[in-house]
């Protein structure tokens, strides 16, 4: 999210929502001058119940695009298709390989040559939309979990402002089959980046 919001990117930061009141992101945001609110689900009869005030809470800012950072729960269908095509999520691992929790320790177990992030727009299936942007690094023999997912996090922080910036240009064009294309990603070509082009 901190790396979101230095980017320089040519959108307006509506607000940042957490579930957690004490969470480092809500100081971040409000130290760059961007609205917060924090959401306890403990306050909700139950799943959908916070979903729904989380929804509200998010439409009263009628966003373009929803950006997950750091958010570790779950989202109902409901909520996930109320934001069809406008919601993304940045997963630590090359999707999809390696979906859910524990995958710096799952790739290493797994014996991977090379490891990354995936940013994918966000379906009722966890971890399983469409891919945006990834991002691959190398693993290496001594890499620990602890050692890799430092060196998959400097790539989520330049590939998800990358991706949003992409969003925002009006770049990323649907199929028909449901996957996305990015048009005109000549400048990448070279670099670690790896994404469906056209």
């Amino acid at each position: 999210m901190q790396a979101l919001l230095e980017a320089n990117l040519p959108v307006e930061f509506a607000c940042v929502i957490s579930n957690k009141a004490d969470a480092k992101g809500l100081e971040i945001a409000a130290a760059c001058g961007v609205p917060t609110l924090a959401l306890n689900p403990r306050d909700y009869p139950d799943r959908a119940a916070f979903d729904t005030a989380l929804a509200a809470a998010i439409d009263r800012h009628e966003p373009d695009l929803v950006i997950l950072a750091g958010f570790m729960r779950v989202l109902s269908d409901a909520f996930v298709l109320h934001y069809e095509r406008r919601l993304i999520n940045i997963h630590p691992a090359l999707l999809p390989a390696f979906p859910g929790l524990d995958t710096h320790e799952r790739a290493l177990a797994g014996g991977v040559k090379l490891h990354g992030c995936t940013v994918h727009f966000v379906t009722p299936v966890v971890d399983a939309g469409p891919i945006l942007a990834q991002s691959a690094v190398p693993v290496l023999p001594d890499d620990t979990p602890d050692s890799l997912a430092a060196r998959v996090l400097r790539q989520e922080h330049r590939i998800y402002p990358m991706a949003v910036r992409w969003f925002t240009e009006g770049r990323v064009t649907w199929r028909a089959d449901g996957t996305v294309v990015v048009r005109g990603l000549a400048e990448a070509a070279d670099s670690a980046l790896v994404s469906p082009g056209g």
